[in-house]
């Protein structure tokens, strides 16, 4: 007989044996649901919106990295991490936040008093002072710069270091002679950056999607996204087969299925993101884009390459512990590159000549689709096919029969804040390239990153990851089909859209797209320092002369010159 100790101490392990196995078994469930697909017509419950259940559900759904894959990806994650502010009073006074306009710059002398000569490398020093005046203790301010001659239409963007005490390090390769004029920008201050990460990860959302339902006679819009509160009504689950990437719609109230949804269209975005505090760290003209001006001269003059000096790695000695090399830069406004082909002018009939034979796909946003209305109109005899597409989403195919050319452009799948898209256009652009059979004759490029700063950019990770994938396996397929990955750009900022398209989610973006292709063996396009180094007012859409040096570029990387 057991005595009552021996009765409860076997009770005891009974349950917490039942305790284990339960929980075994709806891990293993939860993990199931995490990583499988379902199909368009499901309904499958979406977890609430609080902050963390939302980031975990952001970031857990499509495929699953590899060992390597994630060792690579918490990288990028780490560095693209932003330095936080201090302990201060929340909302923090404006006073106390950076004010361009008592902020200065100071262009720092050559080491050894010598003069600056092409090769070296220009250093100037930064100091972010409050609206007192008072410089500021901590970094974490968003500043962009550039080196320009206006006279000879040439310009570099620079790079900047933050000591995280108020000042920064600007730095520029001197690749030109003549008088250079340093130009640095304010794009956001700390404080401003604080509430912008706030907004990302506090699971908002800052952008609303819709589709609608037709069955006969009966139909219903209903609000669609990345992730939608499934206590509010049944959702539909159109989870993306392939990659595991995820999207859903509330289920019509009316009799309609999952699978009578027609299209998908950008609904609307929010207003009143900010509380009127916030919105003072975003005025127009103060400290949105703001100048910083010089204290003392904002030029020097560059002498020809010293041929028995070498170049000085640094002059101030405070900057870089190595040499800061850009992608290129400007020279009578033409883009030039600092390694890999000579990019020559192409007019009509040598683009004609490059592309005769040869198939261009184009995927991804507007910024992609630029370059499919640049080419057809350059290009006189390049005819459009009338698909009866949507004007912003395509397809778009053209076709020059004489010279066998043949240009597509289809959108990337949502999130896409456009115009009503059919259904069957919502193809990811992974899926797209795994039908392509390439080859020495074909060109894709690809252009990501716009419709996701509404988004935690693990969001944006993914679908780089999943986008990478279907890369590598054209490339193994067809190792000789010239790839090019253009990056993120800098876009018009104002009080009110910057909550939602802020260039700081923009740059993030640009260095994930960066490191995910470095080592795969595709072009990338720099549009960043494109933007940031033409004297064009910045636009999410890059005006004509910045696209035709971006097409330039491409078609010299396809055609290059014969030596």
């Amino acid at each position: 007989m057991l005595n009552w100790r021996s009765k409860y101490l076997l009770i005891f392990y009974l349950l917490t044996l039942s305790g284990l196995i339960f929980l075994f078994f709806h891990i293993n469930l939860l993990e199931w649901q995490g990583h499988n697909t379902f199909g368009p017509s499901n309904i499958h419950p979406v977890g609430p919106s609080p902050l963390k259940g939302k980031q975990s559900f952001y970031r857990h759904l499509g495929q699953e990295s590899s060992p390597e894959e994630a060792l690579k990806e918490s990288y990028i994650l780490e560095s693209i991490k932003w330095p936080g502010l201090p302990d201060q009073p929340t909302p923090t006074p404006l006073e106390w936040t950076s004010d361009p306009a008592h902020s200065f710059f100071v262009i720092m002398p050559m080491d050894a008093g010598r003069a600056p000569h092409v090769g070296d490398q220009l250093e100037a020093w930064v100091i972010i002072n409050d609206f007192k005046g008072r410089t500021k203790s901590y970094g974490g301010d968003f500043l962009i710069a550039r080196l320009h001659s206006p006279e000879l239409g040439a310009a570099v963007a620079g790079q900047l270091l933050d000591h995280k005490n108020g000042s920064y390090t600007v730095i520029f390769p001197l690749l030109w002679e003549g008088s250079v004029q340093v130009e640095v920008t304010l794009v956001h201050s700390s404080e401003a950056i604080h509430y912008l990460h706030s907004l990302r990860i506090s699971g908002q959302d800052r952008v609303f999607y819709k589709s609608v339902f037709r069955s006969g006679p009966l139909s219903e819009t209903t609000v669609c996204n990345l992730h939608l509160p499934a206590s509010e009504q049944p959702v539909c689950d159109y989870t993306d087969i392939k990659t595991g990437e995820p999207w859903y719609c509330y289920k019509p109230k009316q009799n309609l299925s999952c699978e009578s949804r027609i299209n998908h269209s950008w609904g609307s975005y929010p207003t009143n993101l900010l509380t009127q505090n916030e919105t003072l760290l975003f005025q127009g003209g103060v400290n949105i884009k703001a100048r910083i001006h010089a204290r003392g001269s904002h030029s020097v003059t560059v002498l020809p390459k010293d041929k028995d000096k070498p170049s000085a790695e640094s002059i101030s000695g405070k900057g870089a512990p190595t040499k800061f090399r850009p992608s290129g830069y400007y020279l009578n406004w033409s883009w030039r590159l600092l390694s890999g082909v000579v990019v020559r002018e192409f007019n009509p009939a040598a683009i004609t000549q490059c592309l005769k034979g040869k198939q261009m796909h184009i995927y991804g946003d507007s910024t992609a689709r630029q370059y499919y209305e640049f080419l057809t109109s350059f290009l006189p005899e390049l005819k459009d096919f009338d698909l009866k597409s949507t004007k912003k989403a395509g397809p778009f195919l053209a076709v020059d029969v004489g010279n066998n050319i043949m240009l597509m452009y289809s959108c990337h799948s949502p999130p896409i804040a456009w115009d009503p898209i059919s259904v069957p256009q919502l193809r990811s652009v992974a899926d797209q390239l795994d039908g392509l059979v390439g080859g020495p004759d074909t060109v894709v490029i690809i252009s990501v990153w716009a419709h996701f700063t509404t988004f935690p950019v693990e969001v944006y990770l993914r679908r780089i990851r999943h986008i990478q994938r279907a890369v590598m396996r054209l490339l193994d397929r067809a190792p000789e089909t010239l790839v090019v990955v253009r990056s993120a750009n800098l876009r018009i900022q104002n009080p009110e859209m910057s909550p939602i398209f802020s260039d700081w989610y923009s740059l993030q973006m640009d260095v994930v797209v960066k490191a995910m292709f470095r080592d795969v063996n595709v072009f990338l396009l720099d549009a960043w320092e494109m933007t940031v180094a033409h004297h064009l007012p910045q636009n999410i859409h890059p005006q004509p002369p910045i696209i035709q040096n971006m097409i330039n570029t491409i078609l010299s990387h396809l055609c290059p010159e014969k030596k």
